[in-house]
């Protein structure tokens, strides 16, 4: 990595032997002899390193090290000293120094400290990009009166301790809620922990919640946490919890309860502190009267309801749902930036949206991807986005009618990209015939149900409930 470096010391020969050093690996190089002209030369032009001197004529280096920090705090400094003390290092690191290096400069120590310092530094911007990018993906989008009722109530729960039970349907943003939930507790400096209650296999979800120990069961081959001590000081989401079986159900209802948890194959117990947040697309009152939900563990969920509207309810917010999707599919993969013809806009606010907004944000997805020109008319939404009525029955509607174009298929990025996305509709179109249940979906795809899991896998896909409207399927356990 090739960075811009000051070098801040009164010693011109310290500052032509880092000079020489430093330019000799392809870095651009600054130099200053006092704390205010560095200051200066930051204010003009920032720098990626700084190599510091501690005793500095004038103000010294630690008070130096320390207007740095307050004025450009993702500035990595390294300090350098000629009389280094144990306490002059201790105070230096306090006050944000990376590393401390002792004179006479050795060329190969220095080119260590500056590599280490640089690569945290990169690591730490995309650290801050890959957290932009989420808080990005996980903004609740649209100024509806039903949606502002909700946020109210995020703004009132969130920063209490109260467990939360959200209900809604499929693809309606419940995992945006429990989010927004975490990001306004006391919490949300901890771990965000989601589990997909209905992804995970009967005989691994009390593993995956609580842990387990070395040889609790075949395959434990190892002693492993579970979701519920990763979520320890946080939260911890339970996503489709109308889908855990009544055994696990206990032990979740205890974990409420006592705080305590005990990991598959242990004696011993562990206290955590978790909040939990619950979601379902159930109506979990009848699952209770059916004795497929205990009535103790909802009454201990249901503390505080919260029900997230369909789209359905809220078609002012499509627009800038879109709006927002579009630009951030443009933004993930480097594609030009699209525009709305007002004719599309209408045509997408006339569709049903059984699927809510993951509906619309593949739709979108589909639009940023395949649409012709900078502008998205009203034949691009006919041709990408076919009414739900119109689509094959037990499965939702191809992305196209008919084979990609070359230029569509160029667009993706070549044969493999198309053949992927393909692959994904033709999984989910089995999955939403079948009710969810991959052994009867790898049957319509005439292939072997573990063939199926590690293809989905392969393909970023979780095995989940059907979207509303879709056919159930035939009887059985979803596997």
């Amino acid at each position: 990595m090739k960075a811009q470096i000051l070098i801040v010391d009164d010693e011109k020969n310290i500052q032509r032997t880092l000079g020489m050093i430093l330019r000799g690996e392809g870095h651009r190089v600054r130099e200053a002899g006092v704390g205010e002209e560095a200051l200066a030369l930051l204010e003009a032009a920032p720098a990626d390193l700084v190599l510091l001197d501690v005793n500095l004529p004038g103000a010294d280096g630690i008070a130096v090290l320390k207007e740095i920090k307050r004025r450009h705090p993702a500035t990595s400094i390294v300090m350098i000293s000629g009389q280094a003390t144990i306490a002059a290092a201790i105070e230096a690191a306090r006050a944000g120094a990376f590393d401390f290096l002792e004179k006479p400069l050795a060329k190969e120590r220095v080119l260590i400290a500056v590599r280490n310092a640089l690569a945290v530094e990169n690591l730490s911007a995309r650290v801050q990009r890959f957290e932009s990018d989420a808080a990005r993906r996980h903004v609740m989008v649209g100024e509806s009166a039903v949606l502002e009722g909700v946020r109210r109530q995020v703004t009132k729960v969130g920063p209490t301790t109260a467990t939360v039970l959200i209900t809604g349907e499929s693809g309606t943003g419940k995992e945006l809620v429990a989010r927004a939930l975490h990001g306004s507790s006391a919490r949300r400096g901890g771990p965000f922990v989601k589990v997909n209650c209905a992804a995970i296999p009967e005989d691994l979800i009390e593993s995956e919640l609580f842990g387990c120990v070395r040889g609790a069961y075949t395959g434990a081959d190892r002693d492993r946490d579970g979701k519920f001590i990763l979520a320890d000081g946080g939260t911890i989401f339970l996503d489709e919890i109308g889908d855990m079986s009544l055994k696990v159900q206990a032990k979740v209802l205890r974990a409420l309860q006592e705080g305590e948890i005990e990991r598959v194959g242990d004696s011993q117990v562990q206290r955590v502190e978790v909040r939990v947040l619950a979601a379902t697309n159930k109506d979990l009152a009848a699952e209770v009267k059916a004795g497929r939900f205990r009535a103790d563990l909802f009454y201990r969920l249901n503390v505080v309801p919260l029900a997230v509207p369909p789209l359905r309810a809220r078609t002012e917010d499509i627009e800038p749902l879109c709006r927002h999707f579009l630009a951030l599919y443009a933004h993930e993969n480097e594609l030009p930036a699209r525009t709305l013809a007002p004719q599309a806009l209408a045509r997408l606010r006339s569709r049903p949206w059984p699927g809510n907004i993951r509906e619309l944000r593949n739709a979108s997805a589909r639009l940023a991807i395949l649409g012709d020109g900078q502008e998205i008319r009203a034949d691009d939404v006919e041709r990408l986005v076919p009414r739900g009525e119109d689509a094959p029955a037990g499965g939702p509607a191809m992305a196209t009618s008919g084979a990609p174009t070359p230029e569509e298929i160029q667009r993706l990025g070549g044969l493999n990209e198309a053949r992927r996305r393909f692959e994904i509709q033709c999984i989910e179109a089995c999955l939403d015939r079948t009710g969810g249940r991959v052994t009867r979906a790898a049957q319509l795809l005439a292939m072997e149900r573990s063939n199926l899991h590690k293809k989905m896998q392969s393909l970023g896909l979780e095995a989940r409930p059907p979207r509303p409207g879709a056919d159930p399927g035939e009887e059985g356990d979803r596997e």
